[in-house]
């Protein structure tokens, strides 16, 4: 079995006492400002119209009913969750208490289309296909190092996210002995998610994104329990031990697409935990598929 985690075998379990966990928490839905104006949640279809006794149509769904039931799964999941999920256009809808921290893996995809640029390519080299499909840490490297000295490379990733309106900064260096440098970049949800609203539906990434679409069995947990998403991983030990898991990608939705982003660091701290409510949350997803903000390209 390959590795991630930057450095960690994959399914190795942590054990992590973590104090003051917070039950019974009060979740607010936040919305962060977009580029247009905020999107029109998806009214629930009226049935046809009886003569003279129309059906009147069923009330929209609203952020504050997405908010209230996401709240009820991350009581029955325990720990810290987060979630952020944008259309095309519009801002995006954030859930849960987690908000910010290492990409890990999932950074490997603006460094793929990053090097995809950089080389001039019209599809995806065998290193970007180990790097995305298997995470596979030395393609990944192999990637980084294509792009220049560390300084260049990491410009080079934060230019294909400035293209895209992502402010994230690419870490250039080895913060944390035996993980990569740009794994350890502070990437949050809500830019995550948008950056997937974007990047992923320019044509011109196609490469990258299909990649997306053929991850190994081995780590289709999370949104690859949802027939027709892309999506990439990313999981590594905190600097107190336990587990972040970390996923982000499209989910058909539909009208389209929904990008989203996920981060789950469970109770115990353990990856097999981490990767089981990941699970549950895209189960959770599913079930409110038609909810989500959506549009744009279509899967």
């Amino acid at each position: 079995m390959s590795t991630d985690g930057h450095g960690h075998p994959r399914p190795m379990w942590w054990t992590v006492v973590l104090a003051g966990v917070v039950v019974a928490v009060t979740f607010a839905v936040v919305i962060v400002a977009g580029k247009t104006q905020q999107p029109q949640a998806l009214p629930v279809p009226a049935e046809a119209p009886v003569p003279a006794q129309p059906v009147p149509e069923a009330p929209a769904v609203t952020d504050d009913a997405l908010a209230l039931d996401f709240a009820a799964l991350q009581e029955r999941i325990g720990g810290d969750i987060g979630i952020a999920i944008a259309g095309a256009d519009g801002p995006a809808v954030s859930l849960g208490t987690w908000s910010t921290g290492a990409a890990w893996s999932t950074s490997k995809i603006p460094l793929a289309i990053a090097a995809l640029r950089y080389d001039g390519l019209t599809e995806a080299s065998p290193t970007m296909v180990a790097a995305i499909t298997r995470s596979d840490n030395a393609s990944a490297e192999a990637m980084w190092s294509s792009l220049g000295d560390p300084r260049t490379a990491a410009d080079a990733v934060d230019a294909v996210l400035r293209e895209y309106g992502d402010p994230t900064i690419v870490q250039s260096q080895r913060v944390r002995p035996g993980f990569t440098a740009f794994g350890q970049t502070q990437w949050a949800l809500t830019d995550q998610a948008h950056f997937a609203a974007a990047a992923l539906c320019d044509p011109r990434n196609a490469p990258v994104t299909n990649l997306m679409g053929q991850i190994s069995d081995d780590q289709r947990w999370g949104l690859g329990v949802i027939d027709g998403s892309r999506f990439k991983g990313g999981w590594g030990p905190t600097e107190s031990g336990g587990y972040l898991v970390r996923q982000f990608g499209l989910v058909p939705t539909p009208t389209g697409t929904a990008a989203v982003a996920i981060a789950v660091q469970p109770s115990s701290g353990s990856f097999g935990d981490g990767t089981a409510a990941m699970t549950e949350i895209a189960s959770w997803l599913s079930s409110h598929v038609a909810e989500l903000p959506s549009g744009g390209c279509a899967t």
